[in-house]
């Protein structure tokens, strides 16, 4: 069993990795079309160039090497950014435990900036994962689940154990808690994303998420909004 997660930037993404990495029947995997979508898009993101050195850009020998963990693994999670499927082919995603994980986009916007200081719509996913979902809900298998990251954070604990059972497998409590610094599984572009996390020890709100939205990013933040309410309103009670 394959489970895709999509998300946005700057959402708890990596914290849902770092927790269903700590479930006994999951391997996790960090993001594996990430070079693919650098080179496709051209995109400076820090750490270009080692990521693209750490990781094939060829989305069919990605594919391969996940399913071959598949092979090896009971369950495997993928963590996935929405717009890294930008070029991709997205017959593979019909079979796969597809999530959606948003996240208020001016929260989401806010937390960017501090790195891409100047992010566009390409940058945050919210449309791609709209162009994802409509195309799933046409073409998938099985039916695509839409969690918001604010409701896992309300209550860890039942939001995972909700989660865990829409997808059909067993909740384990570790899955709430995690010891802090980095996994195995992180991509080479941890050091420039994934400080919250490797500060943490499991799910809590960070104190910067009330940052205000920068000026300049006011005009991103009305362009994305009817995309997250999109979302917001096909999302799975948890």
């Amino acid at each position: 069993m394959i489970i895709n997660l999509i998300s946005g930037p700057r959402n708890i993404s990596t914290a849902l990795m770092y927790s269903f990495a700590q479930h006994s029947k999951i391997k996790v995997v960090d993001e594996p079309f990430y070079a693919h979508y650098l080179i496709h898009t051209g995109l400076d993101h820090p750490g270009r160039e080692e990521t693209i050195a750490s990781m094939s850009a060829d989305a069919a020998e990605v594919l391969k090497e996940i399913h071959a963990l598949e092979k090896a693994h009971e369950i495997v999670f993928l963590k996935n950014m929405a717009h890294h499927h930008e070029g991709l082919e997205w017959s593979y995603l019909n079979n796969m435990r597809n999530v959606f994980l948003i996240r208020d986009p001016k929260q989401l916007i806010a937390s960017f900036a501090q790195v891409i200081p100047n992010p566009t719509i390409q940058d945050i996913g919210l449309k791609h994962e709209v162009e994802l979902l409509d195309y799933l809900i046409e073409n998938g298998t099985n039916p695509p689940v839409v969690i918001d990251s604010n409701d896992i954070l309300k209550d860890p604990s039942d939001g995972l154990s909700s989660l865990c059972g829409q997808l059909g497998i067993s909740f384990e409590k570790q899955m709430l808690s995690w010891k802090n610094g980095a996994i195995p599984e992180d991509g080479v572009w941890a050091k420039y994303w994934y400080k919250n996390v490797h500060n943490s020890t499991g799910f809590a709100k960070q104190k910067t998420s009330e940052r205000p939205l920068p000026t300049h990013c006011e005009g991103l933040y009305e362009e994305s909004l009817p995309f997250y309410e999109k979302l917001r309103k096909l999302t799975n009670p948890l």
